[in-house]
């Protein structure tokens, strides 16, 4: 690997570090009011679900088969199952319909 990226990547790592560690020093999250650290304890979770939603549409050339994953998927989730259930758990009912259709 050159000197120039190995350079970039710690310049890329300094640059996304800098905006998590702010907030930490420049805000007192002890005072906000209750409405707000209920709000941003949601974002997480908008954000996750933005990202993998266009790659539940496009994993496959049939929609219903992303579909049915993420279906699946909740349901372990809901079912409060570990992740590494829900993941595999996913995965197999995934094989399972590609073998049987």
């Amino acid at each position: 690997m050159s000197i120039p990226i190995v350079w970039m990547i710690v310049g890329m790592g300094i640059v996304t570090y800098i905006p998590r560690l702010l907030p930490l020093i420049l805000l007192q999250t002890e005072n906000w009011p209750t409405w707000s650290k209920k709000m941003l304890s949601r974002v997480p979770y908008a954000v996750l679900g933005a990202l993998i939603f266009p790659g539940i549409l496009s994993v496959h050339e049939n929609v219903f088969y992303g579909l049915f994953g993420g279906i699946i998927a909740i349901l372990f989730a809901y079912l409060n199952m570990p992740l590494i259930v829900v993941v595999g758990g996913t995965i197999v009912s995934l094989a399972a319909m590609t073998y049987i259709f």
